[in-house]
């Protein structure tokens, strides 16, 4: 039996998915496609912006108390001139969750600049902070949401050291990147191109993936 439920968007790449790790719907995108997104009825935005870009104008109308920004680049390393995401930034993520779940939410939005990397990162962590051992689960909802995630592996190593997942999380992710690397190739050579090789399965030269704090 399937653990979720997918209805289409007007955008045949943009789905709406409530995964039985959720007790709302949940959509996963990118910049441009945030109107699409709005028109679907979203009650919640998580919103994970590069530092320098402004609030996206489509996201005037939520309540400020239905939406949190938080800025940090996608970079799963340290590098002089960049905000990596941080241990804070994950456990503002478990934070939020928590207060979610105690909330009226129909429909939570999360975005980040492609939809791709931070936002699939913090979905994954949403869906599975307070379910050990479904982190293989959280990754099969998000490959139906957004089939093409590569989700940052620095977000992961923080969320399964302070979630006490013992590398399970980490280890879920590597499965994920596996499949994400067979069906969409060419998300794997630009993830490859862009400085990421390790984590592109197949041509890993080192560790497979971040390790928190690096």
């Amino acid at each position: 039996m399937s653990d979720s439920t997918a209805t289409a968007g007007p955008d045949a790449g943009l789905d709406t998915v409530q995964p039985a790790l959720l007790p709302y719907r949940l959509t996963i995108c990118g910049l441009e496609e945030l109107p699409t997104a709005m028109a679907a009825g979203v009650s919640h935005v998580i919103s994970i912006l590069d530092p320098d870009i402004p609030e996206p104008a489509v996201l005037q109308g939520v309540l400020p108390s239905d939406r949190v920004t938080w800025r940090f680049d996608d970079i799963i390393r340290t590098l002089p001139g960049y905000a990596a995401p941080e241990a804070r930034d994950v456990e503002r993520i478990v934070e939020h969750g928590t207060r979610l779940r105690g909330e009226t939410v129909s429909h939570l939005l999360v975005h980040c600049h492609a939809g791709v990397s931070r936002s699939t990162a913090a979905a994954a962590i949403l869906m599975c902070q307070d379910k050990p051992g479904r982190e293989e689960d959280a990754f099969a909802a998000i490959r139906r949401i957004r089939p093409r995630s590569w989700p940052n592996s620095r977000m992961i190593a923080f969320a399964d050291t302070l979630l006490g997942r013992g590398g399970a999380f980490k280890a879920a992710l590597a499965r994920h990147l596996e499949h994400i690397a067979r069906d969409h190739p060419d998300l794997a050579e630009l993830v490859r191109l862009h400085g990421r090789a390790h984590e592109v399965p197949g041509i890993a030269q080192g560790p497979a993936l971040a390790t928190a704090g690096e």
